[in-house]
């Protein structure tokens, strides 16, 4: 996979945890953990735009694009 999800990143920045951002955008925190780790194939746009609202961020700073040779 091409693309990385730095949520955890953000998550740190902000000083949040990951369970208070799963219940501010209505996921499970076994969702929300899927998700940071890259083990779901794609996500809603309507959960991208809560995550951003909640976080106050735009989705290219929780996504990040490497090319194959430099991802490993």
């Amino acid at each position: 996979m091409a693309i990385f999800l730095r949520l955890d990143v953000m998550l740190a920045h902000r000083k949040m945890k990951s369970k208070d951002l799963a219940a501010a955008i209505g996921v499970t925190e076994a969702n929300l953990s899927k998700l940071k780790s890259g083990h779901m194939k794609g996500v809603k746009f309507e959960t991208l735009d809560k995550i951003c609202d909640v976080l106050d961020c735009q989705p290219g700073d929780l996504m990040e694009f490497r090319r194959e040779a430099e991802a490993d």
